[in-house]
């Protein structure tokens, strides 16, 4: 697994592959105020998507749980 300031020295290209980002992204709650159904579809909320590896749970960071999220997908 990498941290932040490894993934800073890599080209954007390589982060954006298909062998390193699913196109899924977390974004807060707020975003729903400017959501366009055009350009994303809701995935779920953080705690309620299959591949959550503590369902029910929000995601968590250093172990311990962030701010509730919304998954979303860029429409291609």
């Amino acid at each position: 697994r990498q941290t932040d300031r490894q993934t800073d020295e890599l080209p954007m290209s390589e982060l954006s592959s298909s062998g390193r980002c699913n196109g899924i992204m977390g974004v807060p709650i707020t975003f729903l105020d400017k959501y366009n159904p055009d350009q994303f579809v809701i995935i779920g909320l953080d705690r309620y998507v299959p591949d959550n590896p503590h369902y029910g749970h929000r995601f968590t960071v250093n172990g311990r749980e962030k701010y509730a999220r919304i998954l979303i997908k860029r429409k291609m």
